[in-house]
């Protein structure tokens, strides 16, 4: 199986899918069917290796309302989806607890032998639905030592989306060297909401001003894909995968392979 570390040198940009579970148990969204949301999120995760990605993320992004910590009845579920998924595919496996858990994304990778965890607010402070939400790098990078999990990679956002940033004045490339000198492994750029381009001079900005990969978060779908890939060293992608961008539906194999195909894949 490819580490994480060969999957970001795919020539021509590689392409993280969506895992999206379905409401957990612990969220007040939850539906009662725990059976249901492993079924998916393991069901998703085999589409995606099929379709031809080149590694997976495991995320609450069901769970409604957003807090910025998960309960620990949501740690447990998202720990056992991510497990199944882990268990189901040969590609790179990584975890999101969003909003901003990092310590349970970690928490949750080092215990299944995971690749890679997002950070949502990583170095910026942003406000959202959850509040005021404040910059997590120091307590995941001391935690990511304390664990001996270096291998497991930090894929972080800088002024992420669904969310503004506290101090607006602060510029994407400030963020980006903060980013990188607080020690993230690669950065995520992004459109202000799920779905949305991200705006191209703002990765191009980004990659003007640090050395580690520069990744489109959001908005990647077969019109843009060439012409993010030109600057962009990979993408997250996620509801272009599903019927009707909505990020409850099943991954749909065809949508992964109308996006894979400008690529050549």
């Amino acid at each position: 199986m490819k580490s994480i570390n060969d999957v970001i040198k795919v020539r021509g940009g590689f392409i993280i899918g969506m895992v999206h579970c379905l409401p957990l148990p612990g969220s007040p969204s939850y539906q009662g069917d725990i059976n249901k949301v492993m079924e998916q999120a393991v069901e998703d995760a085999k589409t995606l290796e099929r379709g031809g990605v080149d590694a997976v993320m495991v995320e609450n992004t069901n769970d409604s309302p957003f807090t910025e910590l998960i309960s620990k009845t949501q740690v447990a579920a998202l720990s056992a989806a991510t497990a199944l998924v882990k268990k189901e595919v040969n590609i790179p496996v990584g975890v999101d607890a969003s909003f901003n858990d990092c310590e349970a994304s970690l928490g949750i990778a080092v215990a299944n032998g995971c690749d890679f965890i997002r950070v949502p607010a990583f170095v910026d402070t942003v406000v959202n639905w959850c509040g005021i939400v404040t910059p997590c790098a120091y307590k995941v990078i001391d935690l990511r030592k304390r664990l001996n999990a270096e291998n497991v990679m930090l894929l972080c956002d800088i002024q992420v989306k669904h969310s503004n940033m506290l101090l607006s004045q602060v510029p994407i490339e400030e963020s980006a060297k903060n980013a990188v000198a607080a020690g993230a492994d690669a950065i995520v750029v992004t459109g202000t909401t799920t779905g949305e381009e991200t705006p191209i001079d703002m990765i191009q900005r980004v990659k003007n001003v640090v050395n580690i990969p520069v990744m489109a978060g959001s908005g990647i779908n077969p019109n843009d894909i060439a012409e993010q890939f030109k600057i962009a060293d990979g993408a997250i992608v996620g509801s272009t995968f599903k019927k009707g961008g909505l990020t409850t539906n099943p991954v749909d194999y065809e949508l992964v392979r109308k996006l894979l195909a400008p690529l050549g894949r």
